[in-house]
C-alpha cells in the first residue's frame, strides 16, 4: 500500500466532512424556511374520534305542536258543531271519542266535505302528512339521534295503544294505515344509522 492511498482515504474524508457540515446547514436552513411559513404538522393521536352531539330541535318541536294543537282545535269545533246540530252536548272532552266511535250521529255534508278533504291522501289528517308530522316530531325530540330510533318508535306505539283505549276499541282504518307507515319510517332510519 502506498502513500497515494492514505492520502486520497484523507482526502475523502475531509471531502465527506465538508459536505456533511454543508449538508446540515443547509437542512437547518430549510428546517428555518418551513417553520417560518405557517405551516405546522400536528399528527393526531391515534384512536381519537370525535362523537356526535345531538341536540333537540326546540323551534321545530315548538311548531308542530302549536300546528298540532291549532288542527285538533279545529277538529273539535266541526264535530261539536255536527253534535250541537243534532240537539246533542258533550259532558267532557273525552267523550267526543266516544261520541265518533260510536257512529250514532248524521253529518251535514259541509261537515263531511271538510272532513273527507282533512283525511284525504294528500290532506293534513291522511296518512302521509300524519306520519310525516310524527316522525320529524320524534326527529326533532333527539335531535336526529340514531340511536334513540326505537326509544322514539316504542314510545309512538305507547301513545298509539294509548288512543286506542281511549277510543274505546279498535281505531278506525286511517289510523291503522297510519300506525304502519309511522312504523316503516322508523324502519327506513333504522336502516339509514346502520
Amino acid at each position: 500500500m502506498g502513500v497515494n492511498g492514505i492520502t486520497n482515504g484523507v482526502s475523502t474524508a475531509a471531502a465527506y466532512s465538508t459536505y456533511s457540515t454543508a449538508k446540515k446547514s443547509s437542512d437547518a436552513e430549510v428546517t428555518k424556511e418551513e417553520n417560518s411559513s405557517g405551516v405546522v404538522y400536528e399528527s393526531s393521536s391515534a384512536g381519537t374520534e370525535s362523537k356526535k352531539t345531538y341536540k333537540k330541535d326546540s323551534a321545530l318541536i315548538a311548531k308542530l305542536k302549536a300546528d298540532a294543537d291549532a288542527r285538533t282545535a279545529q277538529f273539535k269545533s266541526l264535530v261539536e258543531q255536527m253534535i250541537a246540530n243534532q240537539g246533542k252536548t258533550l259532558g267532557k272532552t273525552d267523550s267526543i271519542w266516544s261520541f265518533l266511535a260510536s257512529g250514532n250521529f248524521t253529518v251535514d255534508p259541509a261537515v263531511k266535505a271538510q272532513a273527507q278533504k282533512d283525511i284525504a291522501e294528500d290532506g293534513y289528517w291522511g296518512v302521509e302528512q300524519t306520519s310525516s308530522r310524527i316522525i320529524d316530531f320524534a326527529t326533532a325530540l333527539t335531535g336526529g339521534d340514531p340511536d334513540k330510533i326505537e326509544a322514539m318508535r316504542d314510545a309512538f306505539k305507547k301513545g298509539f295503544e294509548q288512543a286506542t283505549r281511549t277510543w274505546g276499541g279498535k281505531l278506525p282504518d286511517i289510523s291503522q294505515k297510519t300506525y304502519q307507515a309511522v312504523m316503516d319510517k322508523f324502519d327506513k332510519l333504522a336502516e339509514k344509522a346502520n
